[in-house]
């Protein structure tokens, strides 16, 4: 009888924005400015993902994303899609990346928020169209709307905010739907406050804002869950969470343990894709939340600086966590994508070769497969 597919997460996995090539950060420099047509800027794209995703099919990676290349912010792009978010350069949320001048734009909900055409339902289609690999779809976690919005404009649209929740989640699941139908079974929910919640700053930011971080993990949490309560059973669907990634640098530090009970244990998800790979992460303990069957994917490699991890110390980590995660259940990948901003880190695309091979060139050797 022939095996059965493997099934994402693989053993090695990856995070999903990667490098743009200078050719596209041109171009979408030259569409920002109106010295190109939006269908210039396209086949820009669509050149430049076909060369992505043959370059993570050359790696040996099973999971294939378009790189995130028709994406400026990894968060604010989706989000904006949807009517009534924008955005207001100038001003960011209160948390601030360590020694990087320039901060992402502050969202803002101006109107009530509706879909009224598909988001990037396209930016799959095209995906699936050049890879046979299982293409993967990233997008951000409904809660970075609140977490990283301006909450004045929010209150002010949305007095009732169960109100904004039910909008906002009913937007996510008609695209989820839509993604389904186009083919996509392995999603993605990038989520940074459930690790940025570990820190204590963060937390005094929250509340200064007049909330309770611990209620707002819990409110986040649901959001997700609401988000995803539609997804059919073939379609896998994990959280990835980190602390920040932008040009090589980060925004918050604290363990998993602030949050473990309620993120692992509440949000109803396939996978978690961790943040490791520094000891700003803490240890593995926050892991015996991680409810029995559910895959934890390690981030134990960095994205954000070229030295290349030593992989006896990776393999000792790895077997650190399956004190707390069955190693059948764990994963290896980055801690983050390599460019989850136009600016990418600092590294070139051959650093980022050399981390993705040394992902899948350990997961066969820990597990037998990749």
């Amino acid at each position: 009888m022939a095996q059965a597919a493997p099934r994402p997460p693989f053993r090695a996995d990856h995070v999903g924005s990667l490098l743009r090539p200078p050719e596209l950060r041109e171009a979408r420099a030259k569409a920002r400015r109106g010295e190109i047509t939006p269908e210039a800027l396209r086949q820009v794209e669509d050149k430049c993902i076909r060369d992505v995703v043959a370059f993570q099919e050359s790696v040996g990676l099973q999971s294939i994303t378009d790189g995130e290349f028709r994406r400026d912010w990894w968060h604010i792009d989706f989000l904006r899609g949807f009517d009534g978010v924008g955005t207001e350069a100038g001003k960011t949320f209160g948390v601030h990346f360590q020694g990087a001048d320039e901060q992402p734009p502050l969202m803002k909900v101006q109107s009530r928020i509706r879909r009224t055409r598909p988001n990037m339902v396209d930016h799959f289609k095209f995906l699936k169209s050049v890879t046979r690999r299982t293409p993967k779809f990233c997008m951000p976690s409904p809660a970075m709307l609140h977490a990283r919005g301006d909450r004045e404009a929010l209150r002010k649209t949305y007095p009732d905010l169960d109100r904004f929740w039910a909008d906002l989640t009913q937007a996510y699941r008609e695209e989820i739907r839509d993604l389904y139908d186009a083919g996509c079974r392995y999603l993605q929910i990038d989520d940074t406050t459930i690790a940025m919640m570990g820190d204590p700053k963060v937390q005094e930011t929250f509340r200064k804002l007049g909330d309770d971080p611990k209620k707002d993990t819990a409110m986040y949490a649901e959001a997700i869950n609401q988000a995803i309560r539609d997804v059919p059973d073939d379609m896998i669907v994990c959280v990835h969470t980190c602390r920040g990634n932008f040009m090589s640098t980060w925004l918050a530090s604290g363990s998993y343990d602030y949050v473990a009970e309620t993120a692992f244990s509440r949000i109803d998800v396939d996978g978690f894709f961790l943040e490791y790979d520094t000891d700003r992460a803490g240890g593995f303990e926050p892991l015996r939340y991680v409810p029995k069957g559910k895959k934890i994917v390690l981030g134990l490699i960095s994205s954000k600086f070229p030295e290349l991890e030593k992989k006896d110390d990776l393999k000792r980590r790895i077997e650190a966590a399956a004190k707390f995660v069955p190693l059948e259940n764990l994963c290896l990948s980055p801690q983050c994508g390599f460019s989850s901003t136009h600016h990418g880190n600092k590294i070139t695309v051959e650093d980022e070769r050399r981390k993705l091979a040394l992902a899948l060139e350990v997961a066969r050797e820990v597990w037998g497969s990749a």
